[in-house]
């Protein structure tokens, strides 16, 4: 009568998003300033005024058909042109507005680049710990998702364990850098091994292994970390970004997807995005975003709260006894459960009210995360219980 998966996918939510609806629950019940909830990745930096001031005009000044009608599917071509420009000045691309197609956010962008890639058998590998909607977005274009097993020291590629996965199969790499959920960022060098393996690769199978580049963390890397622009790296890269993070604008869901000119067969990888957004009801994003984020591509980030939030939650969970690698970017922290069983940890730790998300969906068991994109008052008020937790595993 109905698709059993799909019923499956709709009655079991994502860990985090069940997390995050028990809190809102348990606020009503004690209070929210009582609710310490870490499970969601929402951004609390308000979004910047030249987004709306931007808004506003756009709202004041167009004609509504031009504001509220259809783009074409790829996007507005002006917004295209501007996004491509913005590109180009920051990494050196030689991208033009036929690069561009905007998505939905960068889960719109990740499912059509998977959809688009998608031939009978392929297989799309992640490096864990990776964000838990890699699975169903891999399984729901009929692939299969291999996991790299963690590096628990740093949180960085384990390339031996890299290179045994790659097989003939191997349709994509998702790299996710700054990486939800560990903070971690990969370097020059760890982007360059990972284009000089695939390149070896590539020349073994004798067809093209893409990289699908999920960037929505790209602006929040902290003092003295880069994030490299994997395209400048490696041909056969697709770049899946969002403003949800950037500019705090996550319910608006606007990003885009970037296809340089150097992939393997542009115009048909382009055509097959085309397609694979045509199938998955993508009609087109957002209008009234894609002429926001037209003018405001190249407006900068703000991440000092971030930063702020993240030293001070780190140094609170080191001093209470936590094992934690601190975060490069992003805004997560994934430290080590203090019992074998994570979820197990999980669900203690809502004893003090403390929301926080198992490390088992993220592919790897024994950690949790923590998502410090909240109050700062928040995060001080939660100290004292996070001690007081650890302290009930001391006894």
């Amino acid at each position: 009568m109905i698709s059993q998966k799909m019923y499956e996918l709709g009655t079991k939510k994502s860990t985090i998003r069940a997390i995050f609806e028990f809190g809102r629950k348990r606020a009503a019940e004690v209070g929210e300033e009582n609710i310490y909830d870490f499970s969601l990745g929402n951004p609390n930096v308000p979004t910047p005024d030249f987004i709306r001031d931007t808004a506003i005009d756009i709202l004041k000044t167009m004609e509504p058909d031009k504001i509220h009608g259809y783009t074409v599917a790829p996007g507005n071509p002006a917004v295209r042109e501007s996004i491509a420009k913005s590109i180009n000045k920051r990494f050196g691309t030689d991208f033009a507005g036929k690069n561009i197609f905007i998505t939905c956010g960068a889960a719109a962008a990740i499912t059509i680049c998977f959809k688009a890639l998608f031939e009978e058998g392929d297989e799309y590998i992640a490096f864990a710990p990776f964000f838990p909607e890699y699975r169903p977005f891999v399984e729901s274009v009929g692939g299969k998702l291999v996991v790299v097993p963690p590096n628990p020291a740093d949180w960085q590629i384990d390339f031996d364990a890299f290179e045994a996965r790659i097989t003939k199969h191997t349709k994509a790499v998702i790299v996710n850098s700054p990486n939800n959920p560990s903070g971690a960022v990969y370097s020059e060098a760890t982007i360059q091994r990972i284009a000089d393996t695939l390149r070896a690769k590539e020349k073994e199978y004798g067809h093209p292994i893409f990289i699908v580049s999920d960037e929505p963390y790209r602006e929040i890397a902290y003092e003295g970390f880069t994030v490299p622009y994997i395209p400048n790296y490696y041909e056969n890269t697709l770049v899946c970004y969002s403003y949800s993070k950037s500019f705090s604008l996550p319910g608006e869901r606007i990003g885009y997807i970037a296809i340089p000119n150097r992939v393997a067969d542009f115009g048909k990888v382009f055509g097959a995005i085309v397609g694979a957004a045509r199938i998955l009801t993508h009609v087109n994003a957002p209008s009234l975003w894609q002429l926001v984020i037209g003018r405001c591509a190249d407006k900068p980030s703000n991440i000092e709260k971030y930063v702020e939030n993240g030293q001070l939650l780190y140094r609170g969970l080191i001093d209470a006894g936590f094992e934690c690698v601190q975060p490069q970017g992003a805004f997560y922290l994934f430290p080590k459960a203090l019992e074998p069983d994570d979820e197990a940890f999980c669900e203690h730790a809502k004893k003090y009210d403390l929301l926080l998300v198992p490390g088992k969906d993220f592919g790897a068991p024994g950690y949790f995360r923590v998502a410090y994109c909240i109050k700062t008052e928040t995060i001080k008020k939660s100290l004292p219980l996070f001690k007081k937790l650890a302290e009930d595993y001391q006894k």
